[in-house]
């Protein structure tokens, strides 16, 4: 049997269910309402519908979607940036191509591509190393975005570019780290959270030791998980496990990839290019203390930056009310009265029914049965 086949065997996931739903519902019944579990990655929100695991688990286990989209939280002026800077003479824009549709104040970067500007998809950073050589007489920005996934492979490129002495290249970085987040989360107590299931690519880089002030100081389990069924369920599984006990640790169901320290050599990297810990402010979650990150001034030539401040400045808009609630996990999509009506994957309101992990697209695809609420 294949390590796919396996980890979506039917027998191990019935087995699962099994185990999970009296736990479940022992524990729904002394708290008098189903358990409140938050999948902080759109990978897993992708997964549960996808697989219909919604469908499989008992009513007494409600999920919460997270924040942990990285397009879906890119702010309207860092999109604005980006479509400024691609607008202008002698400049290619490089980018991963999910923030190409994502809207801003003046328009996308997929519609300013249609108008003329060089906007190049990449699959990788370095691809921007090989960019910028190929086209010396112009300007190549890479746009940076992700949480802790994807800034080792922009920390990579910088430095890379820096030992190359490229000098036509250029980094305009909106990374956001993780844990601040969703320390951020708990520290708004908006949303009434009973555990986190881990999202499995962060921690791959971050490990599983970076999360112990989810447990020791606001007091909620977290356990890692991946993006199969089996290794869903089995991370679902031990934290209805914790919940039962009176437990709250942090648990690592996916330590095939997540080692408890981490990936050394992508920290490093990290560490060496950035300064971390600076305030951030992102799409639905407002200003987020220690979220960002900036390129360290040693690299300021690779810095896109500067660039910027030749530019019209812009008034972004205000974020869309309902997006907001949505990534805070307030109100499901479903609940957005755009939700299917103005807001479509070909007529996008916000980020989240962009992006191929926003819980909006996730509803979009896999419940074709909901449509947004009358208000």
């Amino acid at each position: 049997m294949s390590p796919n086949t396996d980890f979506r065997d039917a027998t191990r996931v019935k087995a699962q269910l099994a185990a999970i739903t009296p736990v479940a519902e022992r524990v729904a019944a002394r708290l008098g309402r189903p358990l409140q579990i938050m999948e902080v990655c759109g990978g897993h929100t992708h997964a549960i519908f996808r697989f219909g695991l919604h469908q499989l688990l008992p009513e007494s286990i409600e999920f919460i979607h997270g924040p942990g989209c990285p397009v879906c939280v890119l702010p309207v002026d860092a999109v604005d940036q980006a479509v400024s800077l691609a607008r202008q003479q002698n400049v290619i824009l490089a980018s991963f191509g999910d923030p190409l549709r994502v809207p801003g104040s003046r328009g996308s970067l997929l519609q300013a591509k249609a108008e003329g500007a060089e906007v190049k998809v990449l699959y990788s950073p370095y691809d921007a190393l090989a960019l910028a050589n190929a086209n010396p007489h112009k300007q190549v920005v890479f746009f940076a975005i992700g949480f802790d996934t994807t800034m080792p492979g922009t920390a990579c490129s910088l430095l890379a570019a820096d030992r190359a002495g490229i000098g036509n290249l250029r980094f305009i970085c909106h990374h956001i780290r993780l844990m601040p987040t969703l320390t951020g989360l708990l520290e708004a107590g908006e949303v009434q959270l009973d555990g986190f299931i881990g999202p499995g690519h962060v921690s791959m880089v971050i490990g599983r030791r970076v999360y112990a002030p989810i447990a020791h100081h606001y007091h909620k389990p977290l356990v890692i998980a991946g993006f199969e069924p089996v290794d869903f369920l089995q991370a679902l599984y031990q934290l209805v496990q914790q919940l039962d006990q009176g437990r709250c640790e942090i648990e690592n169901a996916y330590a095939r990839v997540v080692a408890d320290a981490g990936n050394p050599a992508a920290l490093k990297a990290m560490k060496q290019a950035f300064e971390s810990g600076i305030d951030g402010h992102w799409r639905g979650l407002g200003r987020v203390l220690g979220s960002g990150v900036r390129i360290r001034t040693q690299y300021q030539h690779l810095d896109a930056t500067e660039l910027l401040a030749t530019l019209e400045p812009v008034r972004a808009a205000d974020e869309p009310v309902w997006c907001n609630g949505v990534l805070t996990g307030r109100i499901k999509p479903h609940q957005c009265p755009l939700f299917r009506r103005q807001c479509t994957p070909e007529h996008p309101v916000g980020a989240l029914m962009v992006s191929s992990e926003g819980a909006c697209a996730a509803y979009h695809q896999y419940r074709p049965e909901e449509v947004g609420s009358e208000q």
